[in-house]
């Protein structure tokens, strides 16, 4: 597959939604104290990076939100949303794309049913969607798509929450399915995401048109690997989402409306921008290949985002402002709970924030051109990825979160109480080192604090 952007900025293939740099952990032991920020100017030092970014033409904004335990969340907001004269300053209500900053949204949708008793942890999936009952797995991963032989396993809820179903992604950087299944994917319309009204010219002539017809068809295709087998990034969480819409009786969107964005006041979520919420979009650019200049690939004016999607999403459907994702986070630093109101109960959210791996399997590396941090040791949770021990540059055991595509992140320490949020949107989103900067920064600015 040609690189990236080069596939992007030709309109050729989906090369776009790679996800996420992986920021995470389980929860462990007791609580630690909680810094005290000062009220003026909280953090100099991660300020004056965000500005920076801004006035070196890095990209045309960038908002941050961060938190320390229950204290009022501190917005940091540089530059406009998009280049043009008539652009919006960037602001904590600015809506940005964070394509696999949904997969761990998706997940706590189906965390909820598990707690519900609706779902459960390893529970087949063919329970749910019968097609997945008698699955097949490539003899060769890099072979034909003919020569398969039983899977000696069900995949579980547990494998689409961890990416450990055996399914692929066609969708980033690396691609994780090659030769005749590549080939497969994309004749089918297995492309799950969006990016520009240009590539969906052609996409959606075969993509299905509902999130249950996109299940049937991926259950169709032969697995990569034995389920519960080995860490692969795929469109599991995708999967995952026409599950919760089975298991709930509902519709996917509306029960993640119903069970998490209504009760925790996040008003500024969508699966489709409505037009009047246009003028605080951000346009998505994409930088040439070679260099720094860049091209609006999706202009917020006439963006795909303000038509219906062929179905929402679940591993890179949304659209979101800062102050949204924050209270997301927030609700998962308080194990639950947001403003009184608890969505999930304490265990559901520690299990969540957990390393769900099957046992034996290894988070070993980070998508490649995610623009995250590795840690030493890491694990995989509901729909994000864990901190199993403290290092350097990270906010250390206990951190659980994901980033997106275009170069947003999120993370959440519920024992150290700690959380961020960082929205820009251009691709490749690694272009600049800003998650981890914005980290270190953020962290340099509390350091000192008691």
């Amino acid at each position: 597959m040609r690189k990236f952007l080069t596939s992007i900025v030709t309109g050729t293939a989906l090369a776009a939604i790679l996800a996420g740099g992986a920021l995470a952990q389980a929860v462990a032991p007791a609580p630690q104290p909680v810094p005290v920020v000062p009220a003026a100017d909280p953090l100099p030092g991660t300020r004056a990076l965000l500005d920076g970014y801004v006035t070196s033409g890095k990209m045309p904004g960038i908002v941050a939100a961060f938190g320390v335990g229950d204290k009022a969340t501190i917005f940091l907001a540089a530059g406009k949303v998009g280049t043009g004269a008539g652009a919006a300053a960037a602001g904590p209500d600015s809506l940005w794309r964070v394509y696999s900053m949904t997969k761990p949204i998706t997940a706590m949708a189906a965390m909820i049913l598990i707690e519900d008793g609706k779902l459960k942890l390893d529970q087949p999936v063919s329970d749910i969607l019968p097609a997945f009952k008698n699955m097949r797995v490539m003899d060769d991963a890099n072979g034909s798509v003919d020569a398969t032989h039983p899977a000696k396993a069900q995949i579980t809820i547990r494998h689409l929450l961890t990416h450990t179903a055996g399914l692929g992604y066609d969708l980033g950087q690396p691609v994780t399915v090659k030769g005749s299944l590549l080939d497969r994917y994309r004749t089918l319309g297995i492309n799950p995401a969006q990016v520009s009204r240009a590539t969906e010219l052609s996409f959606r002539t075969i993509r299905p048109a509902t999130l249950q017809a996109f299940a049937t068809k991926v259950a169709a295709q032969p697995l990569l690997t034995e389920p519960g087998a080995k860490w692969s990034y795929s469109i599991g969480l995708d999967v995952l989402a026409a599950v919760v819409e089975k298991a709930a009786d509902m519709p996917f969107d509306k029960f993640v409306q119903t069970r998490l964005f209504d009760p925790l006041k996040m008003k500024s979520s969508y699966w489709r921008v409505p037009a009047s919420e246009a003028g605080r979009f951000a346009t998505n650019y994409a930088f040439l290949p070679g260099g720094d200049k860049t091209i609006p690939l999706d202009p917020a004016a006439t963006s795909v985002y303000l038509d219906a999607p062929s179905f929402p999403y679940g591993g890179a459907g949304l659209v979101m402002s800062a102050s949204d994702y924050d209270r997301f986070l927030h609700m998962l630093q308080n194990y639950g709970e947001l403003d009184g109101v608890r969505v999930m109960k304490a265990e559901t959210a520690k299990l969540a924030m957990s390393d769900l791996l099957p046992p034996g399997v290894i988070f070993g590396a980070l998508p490649g051109g995610t623009g995250g941090t590795m840690n030493l040791r890491m694990g995989f949770g509901a729909g994000g990825s864990v901190i199993l021990e403290d290092h350097e540059g990270s906010v250390g055991a206990g951190t659980y979160g994901w980033g997106g595509a275009a170069g947003t992140i999120a993370y959440v320490n519920p024992i150290k109480k700690l959380r961020g949020t960082v929205m820009v949107n251009y691709f490749p989103g690694e272009k600049w080192p800003v998650r981890a900067e914005t980290t270190k920064a953020f962290l340099s600015d509390i350091a000192g604090y008691k």
